[in-house]
């Protein structure tokens, strides 16, 4: 009998969650989430895995005893490996991608690394790699390499941690971590270089029963002790994966939250510029997927400074004609415009008023299309996550595009893709409605404030 209810373990950045996805409809039964808090250390900045391990026990405990629980998958952030002693233990903690520590290494690991046009992964700052991550690891905690017996890719990590089998997937191994040829569909000979070949647990289709939960989860939990384990999936291709299986190309898809992922499939033939953060992402099925990427939802907090009210179309109106825009970067160290500091121009919106989140909302839309533009995007424009809900966000992303713009229906489609590699993936698709389009007069703002935008950020910095 095919699963009617999947857990959906979905680890983001910025928060953990746990959701519930009825297969028959994609809708999310329910949802919990907690902050993914980040431990200091020693040895070095990580996150709390066993915390987390418990509010997700708790929680599937719930969810089973409310719903039912017919099976479960994992998806998570990229930028993480867990390296596991001989006994499937954590041979070291999870590091923490933001901890700067790779950065001190940079020049060492950098003669080690394959070249772009091999592994589609730019080079990145902090433990983005995942292959610095592990360099670093291994040279700065004392007996680690000989310590480590397996390294699975972050969704597999708990996978594992219900099953007790080890794997990596593709999604993951293909999310800039040096690690992975998407052009070949093999490991990169950075594994050699490393020396973990031999460590690296095997790569597994995203949607593979790794197999049934350990008879200790199902007695914690009351999960029958048959109920079935997926592999999993990177999180900005278990946006896409819903998407691939109900559109034709050419489409974009826009994961949004602390990073913001442009993906386009079937687009225009581009060269990818790794110095503007654009990459080759792999998909649910292995195939490679031009990609550009910036911290969105970690800028759009820096913007707002706090939360402010919706924008409405009086507050937009305001916005444009006064001519107030933000230009970028305000994170220079991720995105297409690496080494910019950010600057308004005209009178800066108070913090808390509903102008301020309406220039966010332009800003955001913009770097967006400027993410789309590099990477060939022809076709409609799906958004997907918690800008799917600005509308200032979507408006001016079709302003700035020409393309139409949907919207996920889902509160996040990470949870929607995730759950699909349980489900009968021929028939089931996504759920989206078209974004709120500004009218003609709105439009005809929206474009000429655009075209000013990118006027201003083609000059040099001042």
């Amino acid at each position: 009998m095919s699963a009617r209810h999947v857990a959906v373990i979905d680890i983001g950045k910025t928060n953990v969650k746990l959701a519930l996805v009825a297969l028959g409809d994609l809708s999310e039964v329910a949802v919990v989430t907690q902050p993914n808090s980040v431990l200091a250390g020693p040895p070095y900045p990580h996150f709390d895995v066993d915390g987390h391990w418990a509010f997700l026990l708790d929680h599937l405990a719930r969810f089973h005893a409310a719903h039912r629980v017919d099976a479960i998958s994992t998806t998570t952030h990229g930028a993480a490996a867990a390296l596991l002693d001989a006994n499937g233990a954590l041979a070291a903690p999870v590091l923490d991608y933001e901890h700067t520590g790779p950065d001190t290494m940079a020049l060492a690991y950098n003669a080690l690394r394959p070249p772009f046009e091999e592994t589609g992964a730019p080079r990145l700052a902090m433990g983005l790699n995942v292959g610095a991550q592990l360099h670093y690891q291994f040279e700065t905690v004392a007996g680690l390499r000989a310590a480590t017996h397996t390294i699975v890719t972050y969704p597999q990590y708990w996978a594992h941690r219900l099953t007790g089998v080890a794997a990596t997937d593709v999604t993951s191994l293909g999310t800039h971590t040096d690690l992975w040829n998407p052009h070949e569909g093999t490991f990169s000979p950075l594994v050699d270089t490393l020396g973990i070949r031999g460590r690296m647990a095997a790569p597994r289709p995203c949607s593979d029963i790794l197999g049934p939960i350990l008879p200790e989860i199902a007695r914690r939990t009351g999960l029958p002790a048959g109920t079935p384990v997926h592999c999993g999936i990177h999180d900005s291709n278990a946006s896409l994966l819903p998407h691939l299986l109900r559109r034709s190309a050419p489409f974009s898809v826009v994961s949004t939250g602390t990073w913001v992922i442009a993906m386009a499939v079937g687009g225009a033939p581009v060269t990818l510029d790794p110095a503007r953060d654009t990459l080759v992402n792999v998909n649910a099925f292995g195939h490679p997927v031009p990609s550009a990427r910036f911290m969105g939802g970690r800028e759009h907090d820096l913007i707002t400074q706090g939360p402010a009210p919706d924008a409405n179309d009086a507050d937009m109106v305001r916005v444009l004609s006064d001519g107030t825009m933000l230009l970028p970067a305000v994170l220079p160290e991720t995105g297409p415009y690496p080494g910019r500091t950010a600057r308004w121009v005209g009178a800066e919106p108070d913090i808390g008023s509903a102008a301020r989140g309406a220039a966010a909302g332009f800003y955001l839309a913009l770097v967006t299309a400027e993410c789309l533009s590099l990477i060939g995007h022809r076709g409609t424009i799906v958004v997907e996550g918690p800008f799917a809900r600005n509308t200032a966000y979507h408006q001016m992303l079709h302003a700035a595009t020409g393309a139409p713009v949907e919207v996920s229906e889902s509160a996040t489609g990470t949870s929607q893709g995730a759950a699909l590699l349980a489900g009968d993936q021929r028939v089931t698709g996504a759920h989206t409605a078209a974004g709120n389009t500004p009218d003609s007069t709105m439009l005809d703002r929206m474009e000429r404030y655009a075209r000013r935008w990118r006027a201003a950020t083609a000059q040099p910095a001042p």
